[in-house]
């Protein structure tokens, strides 16, 4: 039994000097040898998985092709798609909506997972709202070059396969609680006339939810935020009604 408790804490020793990343990003004090190598495994996997394919893996399988007569939205974005079914799950539920966002997530990790979480779904929309976690430098500094580069080339693989395109604007942040002074009420302004721009040359509909929800400063308006980021009900309840009128317009054109 000596033998073994000490293998396992040079296992566990071993890990932490080749993932110094890991001893970083993980509390280790206080846990058996087992316990930190289980963790490891996890993170490892997390870290590996960049884009987080296997996120929806299991609920893609599951939800299959659409059944006839499914008329399947898909709803690509980052932490603020991703509330929406936790703080207003009423507007999914009975409809064939399928919500694909993940917290902390740019562009350019949605891009890697369209393919496996919109395209592979067949859907009839997809309704993309994506580029704040971008200026706010999650997966490190973007132009926004950069954040427009892989929102139009998203949109353009939807077309490709005969998915209709909802672009949504960026909502407004005057200040991000996680990046503190980076000013990005003027880079979301300037993203969002790309956005629209781009959607108007595309024939794409341009979800304007920035217009709505801005203060006079341009950042969100505090009824509808909890954190200046990411909506309240109150938020989600408007993102809704705006939302649902978009996939009307769109399916009757």
């Amino acid at each position: 039994m000596k033998h073994i408790r000490i293998y396992l804490i040079g296992i566990s020793f071993s890990l932490l000097l080749i993932s110094p990343i890991y001893s970083q990003n993980v509390t280790t004090s206080g846990k058996s040898a087992e316990q930190i190598m289980q963790e490891y495994e996890q993170w490892s996997a997390t870290r590996d998985d960049w884009a987080n394919l296997n996120r929806y893996r299991d609920a893609n399988k599951a939800a299959g092709l659409p059944k006839e007569g499914e008329r399947r939205v898909v709803f690509m974005g980052n932490s603020i798609t991703e509330g929406w079914s936790n703080h207003y799950p009423e507007f999914f539920e009975g409809k064939p909506y399928m919500n694909r966002g993940i917290s902390g997530q740019t562009t350019p990790q949605m891009l890697v997972r369209f393919r496996s979480d919109v395209i592979e779904l067949k859907p009839e929309v997809v309704v993309i709202l994506a580029g704040t976690n971008d200026i706010a430098g999650n997966t490190g500094p973007s132009t926004i070059n950069m954040i427009t580069d892989n929102l139009f080339s998203m949109a353009e693989l939807a077309s490709v396969h005969g998915i209709r395109v909802i672009l949504s604007s960026v909502l407004p942040v005057y200040d991000y609680p996680w990046r503190p002074g980076l000013e990005p009420s003027r880079k979301i302004v300037e993203l969002n006339n790309r956005i629209r721009y781009y959607a108007a040359m595309n024939g794409h509909y341009y979800l304007d939810y920035f217009s709505e929800t801005a203060n006079n400063r341009n950042g969100m308006k505090e009824n509808l935020a909890y954190d200046g980021v990411h909506p309240n009900r109150e938020g989600y309840i408007l993102m809704s009604r705006m939302a649902e009128e978009a996939i009307r317009y769109v399916l009757e054109d």
